[in-house]
């Protein structure tokens, strides 16, 4: 009897993330995966020194973007999105 009571409850509970949290979470999600892409890159050797490793894309561009990309995740499953 007790199986039917928590089955009727559990269907009246909504969902805590809606469509529209998935979304913005997909969107920050790519937004840090680009950030890291830019960082990417060939680094120095011993015998060759590699000035693209003090690139603007790679020190500011690169990780600006990561960092945007982990507050909008954190503000995607923090703010509530209407019914969709």
């Amino acid at each position: 009897m007790s199986n039917i009571t928590d089955q009727q409850e559990n269907e009246k509970r909504p969902m805590p993330l809606r469509k529209g949290n998935f979304v913005a979470m997909a969107a920050a999600g790519v937004l840090i995966v680009l950030g890291f892409v830019l960082m990417l890159g060939a680094g120095s050797t011993v015998d060759a020194f590699n000035p693209d490793i003090f690139s603007t894309r790679r020190i500011v561009v690169g990780p600006c973007l990561a960092f945007i990309g982990f507050v909008a995740m954190v503000a995607a499953i923090i703010i509530p999105f209407r019914k969709s």
